[in-house]
């Protein structure tokens, strides 16, 4: 009856946990994760992208969070040109209770950018994405109540388990669109959306399972110059999965250092928003191929007791291989 007990219990939690996916708060430097049309959407031969965040530290590192992706343009001499194909691969990894579970995914994606004038200042995409992923509950590293004892935590529940791992996997299936269009060099705008777990996987654990709810995003963005040297950035998300929803808005002001060079030298500062959770400070620098940012959670939901007003710290760092001799692709700048 007890083994009934907890297995029901940590049944009933993981299915909470499941709610919402892992997220980002600079979800504009975390293309793949955000729409499968990014792949291969940047000015350059190819894209390597990294990013890391550790979520409520102050609750037992409640989530960590960290992604490496590349991507590349395929057929360029093969195709118009004023479109672009590109080919991407990801790997992504997010631990929660501590490391007691962890999720890893690996991914392909592959997306075709149409373009819709003689010049390519304006494109239609569309991304598809496949994803192997793997979930591992340690349980030697999970505690639950009736462990608590006057002398600190016993292993009552935890024998039952005997050391055990319960294991997971399942095939996803994700898609996306995006529009993005210039007038002039210097500015750019783009809508997308996308919509992950299409196919409604199914995470089996302890003989029950469970189907993860398809994950909609409805993201845009824009920049325009404000003067010779300095350009501002602005993005908003709407995120939708299951009965949450997640909204973000906000924007950066680039100053560039070396505004007549080949490749420049910039300053990012700004801030975003998540409604009613968090304020988002931004910093970043963008020097030569490289663009290093990063972001802190203030935390102003009823959640900030507990985390202290610590959300996270959140780094990301792109790198794109940008050789003189390649022709110029309109994209967004993030």
């Amino acid at each position: 009856m007890r083994k009934l007990i907890i297995l029901s219990g940590l049944s009933l939690w993981l299915g909470s946990t499941q709610a919402q996916d892992p997220h980002f708060s600079q979800f504009f430097s975390s293309p793949l994760t955000l729409n499968p049309a990014f792949t291969g959407k940047f000015f350059g031969t190819y894209r390597v992208a990294g990013n890391y965040r550790n979520q409520w530290p102050t609750i037992n590192n409640a989530f960590t969070t960290a992604t490496a992706s590349a991507d590349f343009h395929i057929m360029q001499n093969r195709i118009a040109s004023n479109d672009t194909w590109g080919v991407g691969f990801m790997g992504f990894n997010d631990n929660s209770a501590n490391g007691a579970i962890n999720f890893n995914y690996a991914s392909i994606s592959t997306a075709y950018h149409k373009g819709l004038d003689e010049d390519g200042l304006h494109q239609l995409g569309a991304g598809f994405q496949v994803t192997y992923a793997n979930m591992l509950i340690n349980t030697t590293n999970l505690t639950f109540e009736d462990q608590l004892t006057s002398s600190g935590f016993t292993g009552v529940s935890s024998e039952i388990f005997n050391g055990a791992s319960l294991k997971s996997n399942y095939i996803d299936v994700n898609a996306g669109i995006l529009y993005n269009g210039s007038t002039t060099e210097r500015n750019n705008f783009y809508f997308g959306i996308s919509m992950y777990h299409i196919n409604r996987p199914k995470q089996s654990f302890t003989g029950a399972q469970y189907v993860l709810n398809p994950r909609t995003t409805f993201h845009g963005g824009a920049y325009f110059p404000l003067g010779h040297s300095s350009t501002l950035h602005l993005s908003a998300m709407q995120v939708l999965q299951g009965s949450t929803s997640e909204t973000l808005v906000g924007g950066a002001i680039q100053l560039n250092a070396t505004p007549d060079a080949p490749k420049t030298t910039s300053f990012y500062f700004g801030s975003w928003v998540r409604l009613n959770d968090a304020i988002i400070p931004y910093l970043g620098l963008e020097f030569d191929d490289f663009r290093i940012s990063a972001t802190y959670d203030y935390n102003s939901s009823p959640l900030k007791t507990a985390s202290q007003n610590r959300g996270g710290i959140e780094i990301s760092l792109i790198y794109i291989y940008r050789p003189s001799t390649d022709r110029p692709v309109n994209c967004p700048k993030f």
